[in-house]
């Protein structure tokens, strides 16, 4: 009588097979998302400019806090980015931003945010920074700053 059916060492190799396809193609497939999520934050930091420069023209300085962004006193929001719903945390990196530089008034004439992986080699590699000037800066390792490269 004839077994039908696949013998121990067919299996193995079918198996050893799927492992080696995996190792190459897993990398690859985290490579890609953390690159999205780069593109992602820098996509979200320009939006954040165009929420500020838009706050600044309606209330003649820019707003310190994600509240004053998505929640103003008067108007419609300035701010439609899950932001501050989500502990500053969006798509792999966290979100931080700040008034700077406040005149007589107490009203700020710069902002500064960052946005920073929440997992630095795996949500990504790139720190990134923009003030005012809506140039996005980056650094890898650290946290960028004004000095930082510009994009």
């Amino acid at each position: 009588m004839k077994n039908k059916g696949f013998t121990l060492i067919e299996l193995m190799i079918v198996v050893a097979i799927i492992a080696i396809i995996a190792a190459i193609a897993i990398p690859n497939l985290l490579r890609s998302r953390l690159q999205s999520n780069e593109a992602a934050a820098i996509g979200n930091l320009k939006t954040i400019v165009g929420a500020q420069t838009a706050f600044a023209a309606a209330n003649r300085g820019y707003a310190d806090t994600w509240v004053e962004l998505r929640e103003p006193a008067a108007g419609p929001s300035f701010l439609d980015l899950e932001i501050a719903a989500n502990d500053d945390t969006l798509q792999g990196y966290d979100y931080n931003l700040a008034g700077a530089e406040a005149d007589a008034n107490g009203l700020f004439q710069n902002f500064t945010c960052t946005a920073n992986p929440n997992n630095d080699g795996v949500t990504g590699i790139r720190y990134f920074f923009v003030d005012a000037s809506g140039i996005i800066r980056f650094a890898t390792g650290a946290a960028a700053d004004a000095d930082s490269t510009p994009i």
